[in-house]
């Protein structure tokens, strides 16, 4: 992806930031796992802004059927090598490089709040998922991890853009430190 395509908000840290111990904790990573998949039989996900692979990994672990994209090739290369058994690609979450219904789960993990288009992200993960859209956000308020507040979406605001998106059910579960929603077609 050319740079003028990139927001400045989208992580260009350090790799091993995003695998660090203490982050793995903040994100509640099998938690979250657990949630995404609860009363759903998937057998595939798409990992949207997959990054170094956190999320691809452990649900490639529960024996699913993993891709990934994000833009960054450097984290790619990263979750490459983690999460081998994954089929990683660049691409926008604007723009999801893959064909309509092509997935039973689509996991957008702290990357809405990152895109140039939240409404058209969520509208391109309803037209390849089948089942389910998962998006994990940091909550609504000034912390010491994550995103300054201006960064943050209000949960009502990534309700209404679900809703416009073409989602009929929306389920917001509160976690100890992020917002999970939880998107039916």
């Amino acid at each position: 992806m050319s740079d003028s395509r990139t927001h400045e908000r989208r992580f260009h840290g350090e790799p091993d930031r995003l695998r660090s111990p203490e982050r793995i904790a903040l994100l509640e990573v099998e938690r979250v796992v657990a949630l995404s998949l609860e009363r759903l039989a998937a057998k595939n996900a798409l990992d949207v802004g997959t990054g170094t692979g956190v999320f691809a990994e452990a649900f490639t672990k529960l024996g699913l059927d993993v891709a990934g994209i994000d833009t960054n090739t450097e984290l790619l290369k990263v979750a490459r090598s983690h999460v081998p058994d994954a089929r990683f690609r660049e691409g926008l979450a604007e723009e999801i490089p893959f064909e309509d219904s092509s997935f039973d789960l689509v996991f957008l993990g702290h990357v809405l709040h990152e895109t140039d288009g939240p409404l058209k992200a969520l509208e391109e993960a309803r037209r390849i998922v089948r089942k389910r859209v998962v998006v994990l956000e940091w909550p609504y308020r000034q912390e010491e991890h994550g995103p300054p507040l201006e960064h943050r979406l209000r949960p009502e605001t990534i309700a209404d853009m679900a809703h416009e998106a073409g989602f009929q059910k929306v389920e917001k579960i509160a976690l100890e430190h992020m917002d999970l929603f939880r998107l039916t077609p």
